[in-house]
């Protein structure tokens, strides 16, 4: 009973806390948020650049971003003064309300242990982000020391994943600073090639997501993994030396017997000798191997990524592809029903007067589309 009473208030409050600290050279702030008097969980933002950063700037900053792009309570509570002392005036601007928003320290007991618990978690948020830093740095080490290179802070993966060769999609994942970096992902729709061309799609995704390295206009990965054997390595090593880019280091990562983990071998391409100064034979690091983990990690989000995107093309393809092929219903009779439905969904959903409704779309017609969709 008495730990509802410190996450519950009878008050019914809308608010929110937002406590920053520093520890062990982390810049955390953390929000916790509070509805209808229910304390309803904390989420933990670490400010690029935190390390440099004081608390109170960090404070600061995220008030003014967050809240761009959230609603405002009624009030905030925090830890410390912002570094602005007219932060209330901009959330006020934002919020277009008529007054300040209140942005203060805690003073009654109920919000005292609101801003205690926040401080609490974000100490943890801080211990769990130290530690997986610290993983992730033995990870990249071991990973370098066995592939003979500098450093691997940032890898790029690719993948291919298609249906039977149909809605061919390639991904490619970002991995820098100890983490992945979604806002770098990319997808590439394949086209123009053979169905189930797993090697032309590789080709056609490596020089697309390369050229512009190759001119000048994005940074190159320390690594580049292809989830694959020999052949989709090789025709990868030949799309980078196209782009004049063979010194990039590159392996791939084929799958063990009945693909279980830890049984991968990494390929060396032979073409890319000269970027690996270790380039040898297929290696396959024990199972147990931290830089071996790494791969693994990578290669896994690069496989989930492509599948989402495949799926989602695939549906979209066959949605179309579905209108398509009802004689009758051509690119503006196709317009006009999604436009009155919403969708395919909605269309199938529809009677056959309702189709005869839709703008085009003559009574016989609309029992046309009616039977080619049930």
């Amino acid at each position: 009973m008495q730990e509802k009473q410190h996450i519950e208030s009878a008050r019914g409050e809308d608010l929110d806390v937002v406590v920053a600290i520093e520890a062990g050279g982390t810049v955390c702030v953390n929000l916790a948020m509070v509805r209808g008097g229910r304390h309803l969980g904390d989420r933990a933002h670490f400010p690029a650049g935190g390390i440099s950063c004081p608390p109170a700037e960090a404070l600061a900053a995220f008030l003014r971003q967050h809240y761009l792009n959230h609603p405002i309570p009624e009030r905030i509570l925090v830890n410390l003064p912002p570094e602005e002392e007219d932060i209330g005036e901009v959330l006020q601007a934002i919020a277009e309300r008529p007054a300040p928003v209140p942005v203060v320290e805690a003073r009654q007991a109920m919000h005292r242990v609101w801003v205690d618990m926040a401080l609490q978690n974000a100490q943890l948020a801080v211990v769990a982000r130290q530690t997986t830093e610290s993983l992730q740095g033995k990870r990249q080490l071991a990973l370098a020391e066995a592939l003979g290179l500098d450093s691997v802070e940032r890898v790029e993966c690719f993948d291919i994943s298609h249906t039977q060769g149909e809605a061919t999609v390639a991904s490619c994942v970002v991995y820098q600073g100890n983490a992945m970096k979604k806002s770098e992902y990319r997808r590439f729709n394949i086209r123009d090639i053979q169905a189930g061309d797993d090697y032309a799609a590789m080709r056609q995704a490596v020089l697309r997501r390369y050229e512009k390295v190759a001119s000048g206009e994005s940074v190159a990965p320390d690594l580049i993994l292809i989830d694959g054997g020999k052949g989709q390595v090789s025709v990868a090593a030949a799309a980078l030396a196209e782009l004049g880019l063979s010194h990039l280091p590159m392996i791939g990562v084929a799958k063990g017997e009945a693909r279980k983990p830890g049984l991968e071998t990494l390929i060396f391409p032979e073409s890319l000798s000269d970027s690996l100064p270790n380039a040898r034979e297929p290696l396959q690091l024990p199972p147990e191997h931290p830089g071996l983990h790494l791969v693994q990690e990578i290669r896994d989000e690069a496989h989930r990524f492509a599948v989402s995107g495949h799926r989602a093309q695939r549906g979209k393809a066959r949605r179309t592809s579905r209108l398509e092929e009802i004689e009758g219903v051509g690119p503006k009779r196709r317009k006009a029903l999604i436009a009155q439905f919403g969708g395919l969904q909605g269309i199938v959903e529809a009677g056959i007067d309702q189709l005869a409704n839709t703008p085009g779309i003559s009574q016989e017609l609309a029992e046309k589309i009616y039977a080619a969709l049930h």
